[in-house]
């Protein structure tokens, strides 16, 4: 999900660039490069991207921590080497552990990423490294090398690519929008020497701005706990280590980028023959109390098995053993083969009337369809079998429920799956999902509540007492372990540490 945004708008400019190339001194370098964005062009392109960015994600609505984001961001960006530029620093409402930048002068970071953060030193260092990519002039260049490439074709995200796979041909419009707004991603990530270049840029920065630059190195460390979390819950659940495109996933390894940052560091360090002492972990503590964990209210909250959205007013319960991904535009119920789900999006707007009209509206050429009335939690639902052609002119089954949810908003159950065979196997388990959804009855509503960031003096008895009281479940002491950066060992008895609550 990295960047993903903001992919559509700077591909759709850079069309439009592609017969404007000139020369430009590369502001850090000092060196002349080809390029096809001048730096007037980087900065309209990111305005115009920083729009589609808030469409996507929210901003944060805690304008005291916005506020404290905004200045650690402006003190780099003044001691960067393009403080001339108007800079934007934005808290985006998000779980993901993410940072981003646009060209120009737009920068983003998650309360994802804020909750694993250890100090204002080490915010400081993600911001700064994501500074150094918009002082490098690093979206420039890779618009440069894509139009001197030709544009490729964008990469969907696994909801998009399962419905386009299974040849949704017209529906696909409506189903595949994740796709091509929310889940789109850059053609290719930032290079090996790119990365490398903005950490160092983001340890020159700290140290410009009386931040010790070896927190730099904390932020490559949160990155490697981050994957061996994440490698460690994968053994566990018997599936593969995942790998990808992400914040954590980049060129190059994280630990070839803790090794090169800490000599950096040190040089900086040495060099500067600065004393740095305040890492302003007790102003960040302060700052981040009380912020979301997780997913919140707004976005819908996955409890166990169970999915409850406050301000939609439904409820879903998976199948035992079933994953649940909350997309910005899509739910999405898995099996554990992750070969077969169900898809739970919204009916935009525009497609309204009786079930048999939003059907015609969506499939206009469906061939052989079939509707079984059906009444889930008491809400009125249509079952629908078809057969509909896709851009080949292939003939392929489509399988969905359509339902009349709660607040008069329609909502469409997509059965999704890679063949005929994992098809039947999950069919049944497709069904009891579905039959599941509900309006949010007393219950869900007192099951349904956020989880919250707090921090909580360590007792005696370390991680493993905290885990008993957290709302975490059963892997709660690990992942408190993971929020606190002690993968290896426990803090000191009295020591502030980051607990959730339950709000």
């Amino acid at each position: 999900m990295l960047r993903r945004a903001v992919a559509s708008a700077l591909l759709i400019a850079l069309a439009a660039l592609a017969a404007c190339g000139t020369t430009s001194v590369n502001p850090v370098t000092g060196k002349t490069e080809r390029t096809v964005m001048d730096e007037a062009s980087e900065i309209a392109e990111g305005r115009k991207a920083h729009a589609q960015v808030l469409q996507e994600y929210t901003p944060l609505a805690d304008p005291k921590l916005q506020a404290y984001v905004n200045e650690i961001g402006q003190r780099l960006a003044k001691a960067s080497h393009r403080s001339h530029l108007e800079w934007h620093f934005t808290l985006l409402d998000s779980p993901e552990v993410n940072a981003f930048a646009l060209p120009g002068g737009y920068v983003y970071v998650t309360r994802g990423i804020m909750a694993y953060m250890e100090s204002e030193a080490d915010l400081a260092g993600v911001i700064g490294h994501e500074i150094g990519h918009v002082t490098a002039r690093h979206g420039a260049q890779r618009a440069t090398r894509q139009q001197s490439a030709g544009i490729g074709v964008l990469a969907a995200s696994v909801l998009g690519a399962v419905l386009e796979s299974q040849g949704l041909g017209g529906a696909g419009q409506l189903l595949g929008q994740a796709s091509q707004t929310a889940a789109a991603g850059y053609v290719a990530s930032y290079g090996r020497e790119q990365e490398l270049q903005a950490d160092g840029l983001g340890a020159e920065y700290l140290s410009r701005s009386h931040y010790d630059p070896k927190n730099m190195v904390d932020v490559i460390h949160v990155l490697k706990n981050q994957e061996r979390f994440a490698a460690e819950q994968a053994r566990l659940e018997g599936r593969p280590a995942p790998s990808g495109s992400s914040w954590l996933a980049s060129h190059p390894s994280n630990d070839q980028r803790l090794g090169q940052i800490s000599q950096t560091a040190l040089q900086y360090a040495a060099a500067d023959g600065k004393n740095y002492q305040d890492d302003g972990r007790a102003r960040y503590l302060a700052a981040i109390e009380g912020i979301s964990y997780g997913e919140s209210a707004e976005q819908g909250l996955s409890r166990g098995r169970n999915f409850y959205h406050t301000g939609l007013g439904f409820a879903l319960t998976a199948p035992a053993g079933w994953k649940i991904q909350n997309g910005a535009e899509a739910l999405m119920l898995s099996n554990p083969e992750q070969d077969a789900g169900l898809v739970l999006r919204p009916v935009p707007p525009k497609f309204s009337g009786s079930h048999e009209q939003i059907l015609h509206q969506i499939l206009p050429q469906a061939e052989q369809v079939q509707v079984d009335k059906l009444s889930l939690g008491g809400l009125p639902a249509s079952h629908i079998n078809a057969v509909q052609r896709n851009a080949q002119g292939q003939r392929l089954p489509i399988e969905f429920t359509l339902i009349s949810g709660p607040n008069k908003a329609n909502y469409m159950l997509i059965y999704r799956a890679r063949d005929a065979n994992a098809m039947a196997r999950a069919s049944r388990r497709m069904q009891e999902a579905e039959a599941s959804f509900r309006p949010m009855t007393a219950a869900d509503r007192a099951a349904a509540k956020p989880w919250q960031l707090r921090t909580a003096t360590m007792p005696a008895g370390g991680f493993a007492q905290l885990a008993k009281t957290s709302p975490l479940g059963e892997r709660a002491e690990a992942q408190l372990r993971l929020l606190n950066g002690a993968l290896d060992s426990d803090p000191k008895p009295g020591q502030k540490v980051k607990v959730v609550t339950q709000g």
